[in-house]
């Protein structure tokens, strides 16, 4: 099976119990585990069998090595990583949203390894050995200045040596800061405008793209399709997380994937979930899941009923990882959602 990279951050996620409130769980208790878009990425792939590899930075320390043994233990190839001694372990605080109370991210990391370390400090030859897929979100080109100039490096790398890129565009309005006085909509357009030429699969939500590429969408998600791929004629495929919940307990997670060559708008079903555990990585899964599909020669519908299967799956698991199997997977697909006890 064919390898795959992914590129960015990780950090130390910090989550109240059950649905309590940062002040109700403070002081007191919170639960740790690591957790990163990419990072996730590679774990989930991992998880369903594939060569994923990670590619981050990290301090030199103990909590660090927790970070990386974790990775290993789910099978994700960490020997790329770097180990600095400036910089740290980002952090960030989580409260879950419940009924029409929406969750919360408190992001603590400014100065992390992965966003003052330069892209000459990684050895991009000896990383791309083997690799066909290479996997970065836009959450990566947010961090700061450095890393955006990183994040373009290693794109720019792995076209050259014709690898496909993936991008995961992921906008997180609270961390496009670094050039003020610019508002984060107009850095994210500007910067992520630069990077998608060089992208071979653009992945995110309509909001996403229209908050970080400028593209106003009509509604019509196959136009919507039509323009990103006439703009960034690189793109073989634009795929879609979609989206739309009464409450946070209660959501409809659905996907769809264009297929540039034959001009098609492939979707699946939205599945409807009525309880939510978890809803951060879910769409990290759903672009695992994609990638996956892409490994094993899917045809578009398998695609994308496979990544949103996945995506959907990924919701009833605590922590950012999902740890869904294949066949649950495609039992999912097959219409075995009713939440039987396997006996």
């Amino acid at each position: 099976m064919s390898r795959v990279v992914t590129f960015g951050e990780i950090m130390l996620r910090l989550a109240t119990p059950g649905h309590a409130r940062f002040q109700q769980a403070m002081p007191g208790g919170l639960h740790a585990s690591f957790a990163g878009a990419e990072a996730s990425i590679a774990a989930s792939l991992s998880y369903l069998g594939a060569d994923a590899a990670f590619v981050t930075a990290l301090p030199a320390n103990s909590i660090a090595d927790a970070c990386v043994a974790d990775l290993r233990s789910l099978g994700v190839e960490t020997k790329h990583i770097l180990r600095t001694a400036g910089g740290r372990l980002g952090v960030y605080f989580l409260e879950h949203g419940a009924n029409q109370r929406g969750g919360n991210v408190i992001y603590d990391r400014e100065g992390s390894s992965v966003a003052i370390t330069p892209a000459a400090e990684y050895d991009w030859g000896a990383i791309f050995v083997g690799c066909d897929w290479f996997v970065i979100s836009g959450i990566t080109p947010a961090i700061s200045r450095n890393a955006a100039e990183v994040a373009r490096v290693a794109m720019r790398e792995a076209q050259g040596l014709g690898i496909k890129i993936v991008c995961d565009m992921n906008y997180r309005t609270k961390l496009w800061n670094w050039e003020p006085p610019l508002s984060a909509r107009e850095l994210a357009t500007r910067t992520m405008r630069e990077l998608l030429p060089m992208v071979s699969v653009f992945v995110g939500g309509v909001s996403d793209a229209t908050a970080m590429l400028g593209i106003e969408s009509s509604g019509d998600l196959q136009a919507l399709a039509r323009q990103i791929v006439a703009e960034f004629p690189n793109l073989s495929h634009a795929a879609f997380t979609l989206r739309d919940g009464s409450t946070a307990a209660a959501q409809c997670f659905g996907g769809a994937l264009y297929e540039a060559v034959t001009d098609t708008l492939h979707t699946a079903p939205r599945l409807t979930i009525t309880q939510v555990i978890d809803r951060l990585g879910a769409g990290d899964a759903f672009t695992a899941g994609l990638v996956f599909s892409f490994l094993q020669n899917s045809d578009p519908q398998t695609a994308i009923a496979f990544a949103t299967a996945a995506g959907c799956l990924a919701h009833s698991i605590e922590g950012d990882y999902n740890y869904s199997t294949p066949s649950e997977i495609e039992a999912l697909m097959q219409g075995d959602g009713g939440g039987r006890v396997s006996r």
